[in-house]
């Protein structure tokens, strides 16, 4: 059998070999790691099914450019694949992407670390942001970020960054509105999305914001650990002043009390039943 035919069983047929899902809480999909076989080292994403293949090609090419502009912005990303397996009249989004370990995610890092050592996982983090938004020039264009707790791994202090999709790269506000409806996992999102339109494009909203990114990292850190919330908000205005002076006075006006979630967005969680568990 052919890696792409052990890919399709996987995929499709949902073997035992297939595994258990790593976290079923992400908002796209629930990624497995296979215990066995050719992809025994792999996460392997599987999204939503589309009939328009041109929707697709526009997909593959977007997530294609946008892990190589992470990496030119010196963004450290696993060995990440994206396929188009054909399932019936429909062609299914598939990312294969070489597999972390569970002890090098930064949401339980985090959790177990003592306050030093939490500090310097988000100093790993907010490098890998900073270096991302110093780095974007216009004629990159529109391009996003989504730098949270659980999308970052830590290794020997570096920050790796494993979430590629969306791909926030190519696709107008309107556009990646319709990318969040098309491609969610929840059948509840996919009816109701249409319903509001604007609540639900909304989401990508701080992706695309230098202070946001910074001030969601930070937010994040603060809820997640509530008792050392002033250290997180401290080491955000001082990482905002060294490390992003272009964005600081941004940063440090959204610093000013712990950061809170939007209101439309802790809604869309709670339908999908997000507790802030990894993404993997």
């Amino acid at each position: 059998m052919t890696d792409v035919e052990t890919l399709h069983q996987l995929v499709f047929q949902k073997t035992a070999a297939r595994g258990q899902a790593l976290s079923k809480l992400g908002y796209f999909c629930a990624p497995f790691r296979p215990e066995n076989g050719p992809y025994h080292d792999k996460v392997i994403k599987v999204y939503q099914a589309q009939r328009n293949l041109e929707t697709l090609k526009t997909l593959v090419h977007a997530h294609d450019d946008y892990v190589r502009v992470l990496r030119k912005l010196g963004v450290t990303v696993p060995k990440t694949v994206i396929h188009l397996l054909p399932h019936g009249p429909k062609f299914v989004p598939v990312i294969v992407q070489d597999a972390l370990e569970t002890k090098y995610m930064m949401r339980s890092q985090m959790i177990e670390a003592d306050l030093p050592r939490a500090l310097a996982l988000m100093d790993a983090a907010g490098e890998v942001i900073a270096r991302f938004w110093n780095g974007l020039t216009k004629e990159d264009g529109r391009v996003g970020f989504h730098p949270s707790i659980r999308n970052f791994a830590v290794i020997n202090n570096k920050a790796v960054f494993f979430d590629s999709f969306p791909p926030l790269i190519h696709y107008t506000h309107a556009e990646m509105g319709k990318v969040l409806l098309l491609f969610s996992e929840s059948r509840l999102i996919r009816l109701i999305g249409p319903l509001v339109p604007q609540k639900l494009a909304g989401i990508q909203d701080e992706w695309y914001s230098a202070s946001e990114t910074l001030i969601g990292l930070v937010g994040s850190a603060c809820r997640l650990r509530p008792k050392d919330r002033e250290a997180f908000l401290d080491w955000g205005r001082l990482f905002a002043k060294s490390e992003m002076p272009e964005f600081a006075d941004d940063i440090l006006r959204g610093l000013e009390r712990p950061p809170r979630l939007p209101g439309y967005w802790t809604g869309f969680r709670k339908l999908l039943g997000l507790q802030g568990e990894p993404n993997l």
